[in-house]
């Protein structure tokens, strides 16, 4: 493994913390604050290349590698957790689900679309019972001719109040558990399909969340994301690309917590010294780039192992674990280095620590990735190939245009 960034992937990262900085730090505390999601950035990201970042021209990508994806993932967090997950839910939970298991008519007409900002989209699994514990979904879709019928309700769905198209996971065979889910492609404005929007949360301000309603909905069969039965694969595949934005997310929180204490640590005086002068200061500073320095090379192991089309299932979960508490674990020192400072919204520290422990919970909570890592280490647990695997990164084939 090369652990060396190439030319091209230098000028993205330039190019997207250059973003991050002239267009997100301006407008982001007051969207935090306010509740409000910062929709002027939709259209940016887009033309950047961002929301497309690792999938073909053809369908409207930017060609570029999957290694990318994690290098924009990090630098939006780096600005805001809120951002990131855009980019997330667009890209990863969205767009590639589509470009893996799609139709080559599908593909062409969903992914372009939602990777040029023209559609917001967003990735439908978790329910009001059923989260952790995938099989106790009760949605249900029941086929009537060339159609289905849906009906059930999602809870927790990043952008389900913005949306234009949804990705949603629902039972086609309640009494398969898992085997008997299926994928389907959803349009805001069918009949009986209707969402909200959920207040009062904790951090990712700056993110729409909310709930989408389905009863009754047809979906005509030519919006069927792979075959039936399959949901539960499409899904798992989908939260693998996911886990892997949320991952590199997380060391970008954790570079922008060290960035801002380590500026604060020597800007502060007690005592008569700068506290960068105090040894457990200096422990704090030093374990924020212990934990930053094992988070990208977890992060850039999936990136590379994406690029070959190698299965990355545990090497996933495991920097999503790692990742995210350990941005937890920095923001934390981070407001702890500031002291009263860091409890007030005047530093972004405050912010960070508050977006730091969604991360925690959603697309698997640190503890089933605990369980998911000890499976392995025992033997419960092997990935088998699947139908559609997420096609290995080729820039001849990803570039062409036609």
């Amino acid at each position: 493994m090369d652990f060396e960034l190439s030319e091209e992937h230098r000028m993205i990262q330039q190019m997207v913390y250059d973003f991050a900085k002239n267009e997100i730090m301006s407008i982001i505390k007051e969207h935090d604050s306010n509740h409000t999601y910062p929709d002027e950035l939709l259209t940016k990201l887009a033309a950047q290349g961002f929301l497309g970042v690792c999938l073909p021209v053809r369908y409207g990508g930017a060609g570029m590698d999957y290694v990318s994806l994690g290098i924009v993932s990090e630098a939006l967090e780096w600005a805001d957790t809120s951002v990131r997950e855009t980019l997330a839910v667009t890209l990863a939970l969205h767009a590639m689900p589509i470009f893996q298991w799609g139709t080559e008519a599908q593909k062409e007409k969903f992914i372009p679309p939602v990777v040029a900002g023209e559609s917001v989209a967003c990735f439908g699994l978790t329910e009001p019972g059923a989260g952790s514990d995938v099989g106790a979904m009760m949605s249900r879709a029941v086929r009537e001719g060339d159609e289905y019928v849906l009906n059930g309700e999602k809870m927790w769905i990043t952008l389900a109040d913005l949306a234009d198209r949804f990705l949603m996971v629902v039972k086609t065979d309640p009494d398969a558990g898992v085997r008997g889910m299926t994928a389907f492609i959803l349009e805001r404005g069918w009949p009986g399909l209707t969402t909200g929007t959920i207040e009062g949360k904790l951090g990712a301000r700056a993110s729409n969340t909310g709930w989408v309603n389905m009863e009754n909905v047809a979906v005509p069969e030519s919006h069927r994301i792979g075959e039936e039965g399959e949901g539960f694969k499409v899904a798992m595949s989908a939260l693998d690309n996911g886990r892997f934005t949320v991952a590199a997310g997380g060391v970008g929180t954790m570079k922008a917590c060290l960035e801002e204490s380590a500026r604060y640590a020597q800007e502060r005086k007690t005592f008569g010294k700068a506290i960068a002068e105090h040894q457990l200061v200096q422990q704090m500073l030093a374990q924020m780039q212990q934990r930053i320095d094992v988070g990208e090379l977890l992060v850039r192991q999936v990136g590379w192992m994406k690029n070959r089309g190698i299965r990355n299932t545990r090497e996933t979960s495991m920097a999503k674990w790692y990742c995210t508490d350990s941005a937890n674990t920095t923001a934390n020192d981070a407001v702890q280095i500031h002291g009263a400072y860091g409890f007030s919204e005047e530093y972004n520290v405050e912010r960070h620590l508050r977006n730091s422990k969604g991360a925690q919970i959603y697309e698997g909570t640190s503890q089933i990735h605990q369980l998911m890592q000890a499976s392995y280490v025992l033997g419960q647990r092997v990935d088998r190939p699947l139908r559609c695997e997420l096609p290995a990164y080729d820039a001849e084939e990803w570039q062409r245009e036609t």
